[in-house]
């Protein structure tokens, strides 16, 4: 499903040059569930925004599905990305102003889906996140922990092909956290691939995978043994 060769990403001021990325070459396969781990500044949500066509590589390679779409202009990744990917934030990233029903919705208003079938897939979601129960509740009304599972409906309402997470349970305490961790593992068992960013060794051991970075390159690849899968 998504296959980097060589991914470079360099920031550039007037004085100062510094490479985040550097000659970063992996694979994700399809139902994957893969963790990226290292420590602050080395490179892991760049990584992770590439990867979510929020940010271009400055070289280097990235097919999604079998398509290159790393050097694409930006109204063709935000195209390309509609209904493909997920994003699941530490912040949550919830519009304060709307509702549960009308956060979750948002996306599938973007893609142009009918009222109807908007409304219907809405209701499945939230129903699966179990989360129905505050559809007409506001963020602030929300605890946190209820706050990133309507950020997941909202993620999975598209039917995504990818499921991007980025410290989704940083904000969250323990018991809460590990909610979190269990819906995003269940979606990953009926099929969804999952890449999630983090710095939890516990959150790390749902997934297949663990890949660590330091200084924007990859340093080990290891296959999880965890008995929580």
């Amino acid at each position: 499903m998504i296959k980097i060769k060589g991914l470079n990403k360099v920031f550039r001021t007037e004085e100062v040059e510094t490479a985040a990325i550097n000659s970063i070459s992996l694979e994700v396969e399809k139902g994957e569930f893969v963790a990226i781990m290292g420590p602050s500044g080395c490179g892991k949500s760049t990584l992770l925004n590439i990867l979510g066509m929020l940010d271009s590589p400055t070289s280097g390679e990235y097919y999604l599905d079998g398509v290159e779409v790393g050097h694409m202009k930006e109204s063709e990744r935000t195209d390309t990305r509609k209904g493909k990917i997920g994003f699941v934030f530490q912040s949550f990233n919830l519009i304060e102003e709307m509702n549960v029903f009308e956060n979750v919705e948002l996306p599938l208003t973007y893609m142009k889906i009918k009222p109807s079938e908007r409304k219907r897939r809405v209701e499945e979601t939230l129903k699966r996140m179990s989360i129905d129960h505050r559809a007409g509740h506001f963020p602030t009304q929300l605890s946190g922990g209820q706050q990133q599972r309507v950020a997941i409906a909202r993620a999975v309402v598209i039917n995504p092909m990818l499921i991007l997470a980025d410290e989704p349970t940083g904000n969250l305490d323990s018991r809460n956290g590990k909610d979190v961790m269990e819906l995003l593992l269940e979606l990953n068992r009926q099929g969804t691939t999952i890449v999630m960013v983090t710095h939890s060794r516990h959150d790390a051991s749902y997934a297949h995978r663990i890949i660590n970075l330091f200084d924007g390159q990859v340093v080990t690849e290891v296959q999880s043994e965890s008995l929580l899968r």
